[in-house]
């Protein structure tokens, strides 16, 4: 089994020839390459996951190799040999991207750990190719499911800030997906190799907010044994996405205003300033301009993020998009937990679109791993759902009139939502009483009513 294809570049021929035929015996696959010119042939033709490469050559030399590699063959990891080796070298090397440096006379030894190494180097690369490039298909813009039309002028809005340095303040209830615009936002522009950093404001006290966010020096405060880079410096070059805004503090909130003015900060117990290129979104589901009349908001900072909004609208004003999302968590949730469900039941969904989603897509996502875990059949049906959505969705949204009394109106909903109380409670009488709020005989006058008697009894219960 051939280990990995290595490109080695070498003008004495007989060291070319023994690298060769030593990895070749070893498992790997070489090509050799007495020129630049040749090499870079070579590597046009096919990848290679390592080059071994010789610094003086007769058309160049390796670091000239190096920067071609480097620039336009990032998945290949080089390694420097030469027979005149000095620190100042071995230095240029590294900075040009070699992962390591071997001088000549080679030891058979040392050439096999560095090869080794740099293959975990490669590996390395590699995978994490594979979780940025599932990252940009998770977070794009075409993956946020939505049919509704103030979605998409939200998603133009996005494509239209995206590459720019612009603060965006995203607005909208919790669960409505800030976080995921958010980061569709940032895998939509330039930065989207560097980091995204997410701060929760609010899961934080001010004290560790501040170190949080800008770090802090050896002895700033007790319990301080050693530096911390804060979250905007990690996200230099990159993106930091502040949540719950409002609940920052006023003296947070001034510190917060001047780095959004100037993109500089000093780590607390510090009197070295930093200065960073990070693109700042800011999320909150409180009214800002409601904060600012009421003194507990900064206007400053308020007109300094309020550049470009984005209002993300509850679910409940996009009813066409839960059909949408309730397929894509039910067939998320169905390969993640291993069942089979096909689909949701028409007389399901009808409840599904008429509940007013108070937790929004969150929730939503919540009732359908739940749907899936409970639901016996291969479709998800109204016996799956929560009994507090179906007392809800009847009550908060009646059925159209149809020529029938009010009683028979009454009787379907009613009758699912013991259903669902029974199934939700095991066919417990008494436990199913007690979540309904009523007694068990009348529970049971009502099971008989509706039939449900007999369906326990079918199911042996």
């Amino acid at each position: 089994m051939v280990k990995a294809n290595i490109l080695i570049v070498d003008d004495d021929r007989i060291i070319l020839d023994s690298l060769c035929e030593f990895l070749s015996l070893e498992g790997y696959r070489t090509t050799p390459a007495r020129s630049i010119t040749r090499a870079i042939s070579e590597l046009q033709k096919q990848s290679f996951s390592l080059a071994l490469t010789d610094v003086n050559m007769p058309d160049g030399d390796g670091f000239e190799l190096l920067s071609i590699i480097r620039k336009n063959y990032p998945k290949t990891v080089p390694i420097v040999i030469t027979g005149y080796g000095t620190i100042e070298s071995a230095v240029e090397a590294i900075k040009m991207g070699a992962h390591d440096y071997l001088t000549k006379p080679i030891i058979d030894d040392d050439l096999l750990l560095s090869v080794e190494r740099s293959l975990r180097q490669q590996s390395l690369m590699s995978e994490n190719e594979t979780l940025r490039s599932r990252l940009l298909e998770k977070y794009s813009l075409e993956n946020i499911i939505s049919h509704d039309y103030k979605m998409s002028r939200i998603f133009d809005l996005i494509e239209a800030v995206a590459d720019s340095k612009t603060t965006v303040l995203m607005t909208g209830p919790s669960g409505t997906g800030k976080s995921m615009l958010a980061r569709a936002v940032h895998y939509r522009s330039w930065r989207k190799d560097e980091a995204f950093v997410e701060v929760s404001c609010g899961a934080l006290p001010e004290t560790l907010l501040e170190s949080e966010l800008f770090g802090h020096v050896k002895g700033a405060f007790t319990g301080a044994v050693r530096d911390k880079e804060g979250k905007f410096l990690a996200a230099n070059r990159g993106t930091i996405f502040l949540d719950e805004i409002s609940s920052a503090s006023p003296a947070m909130q001034v510190k917060l205003l001047r780095v959004l003015q100037n993109r500089q900060f000093e780590p607390v117990g510090s009197n070295r300033t930093i200065t960073v290129d990070t693109r700042v979104i800011l999320a909150s589901n409180t009214d800002l301009a409601e904060e600012v009349r009421a003194g507990r908001f900064r206007e400053d900072l308020y007109y300094r993020i309020n550049v470009v909004t984005i209002n993300i609208p509850p679910l409940a004003d996009r009813v066409g998009d839960v059909p949408l999302l309730s397929e894509h968590f039910l067939k998320y949730f169905s390969m993640t937990h291993g069942r089979q469900k096909t689909g949701v039941t028409e007389e399901a969904m009808e409840y599904l679109q008429r509940y007013a989603w108070p937790g929004n897509v969150r929730e939503l996502e919540n009732v359908m791993e739940r749907a899936v875990l409970l639901s016996k059949g291969s479709e998800i049906g109204v016996e799956g759902l929560p009994p507090s959505l179906l007392t809800q969705s009847a009550a908060g949204n009646p059925q159209r009139y149809g020529r029938m009394s009010l009683k028979e109106a009454m009787a379907r909903p009613e009758r699912n939502i013991i259903r669902a109380a029974l199934e939700a409670n095991n066919w417990n009488r008494q436990e199913t009483a007690k979540a309904l709020q009523i007694n068990r005989t009348t529970l049971y006058k009502k099971m008989k009513r509706y039939e449900l008697e007999a369906e326990a009894a079918r199911l042996g219960l």
